[in-house]
């Protein structure tokens, strides 16, 4: 089989997507930023499926599928955040700052474990996966009321339900990790 499966075509191309998104956003084409979003989203749902579907999973999907995803959720972020962008809805610097000390955290967490007791594989959680969710869910309705020129509570609402949720995955990442180092 070859390594440069479908799937893993789509998470190469989710991850070219991504400097588009961050141009569009930076120069106010925030339709065409949103569009270049739910694109990637799409095909973040597709890799996976089509993976298992043909039985074409990886290791190197394996690796490059929640690669594409911290990059283009944080890309989008920090885009999101920029003071100086004239953006009507802003995510706030917290905010991102969690977020991306999330996936920092975990990504430390997991190299502890793996240095400390051999490799270990954490598969992605339920809330990992819900985290995902709602981060791309919060890009997405932050970047359509942009796209619209008008600020909405609903991104508040998205804001504060991403702050929920990364709170909520980070601590179940730590409290698993320990419980791996304990089983040991």
């Amino acid at each position: 089989m070859s390594v440069l499966t479908v799937a893993n075509q789509l998470t190469l191309l989710r991850m070219l997507l991504i400097p588009a998104l961050v141009i569009l956003v930076v120069y106010g084409l925030n339709g065409w930023a949103l569009v270049v979003l739910v694109g990637a989203g799409l095909t973040d749902a597709l890799d996976g499926i089509l993976a298992r579907w043909w039985g074409q999973g990886t290791t190197l999907g394996a690796l490059l599928d929640p690669m594409a995803d911290k990059l283009l959720l944080i890309s989008t972020f920090v885009v999101l955040t920029i003071p100086s962008l004239d953006l009507p809805n802003r995510l706030p610097i917290w905010l991102t700052v969690l977020v991306i000390s999330r996936d920092v955290i975990i990504v430390v967490t997991v190299a502890i474990v793996n240095l400390s007791i051999g490799r270990r594989t954490f598969q992605p959680t339920l809330l990992g996966k819900l985290a995902t969710l709602v981060y791309l869910l919060t890009a997405a309705v932050t970047m359509y009321f942009n796209w619209l020129g008008r600020p909405s509570a609903l991104v508040d609402v998205a804001i504060y339900a991403t702050l929920g949720v990364t709170l909520i995955s980070g601590l179940h990442y730590i409290a698993h990790a320990s419980r791996v180092l304990n089983d040991v």
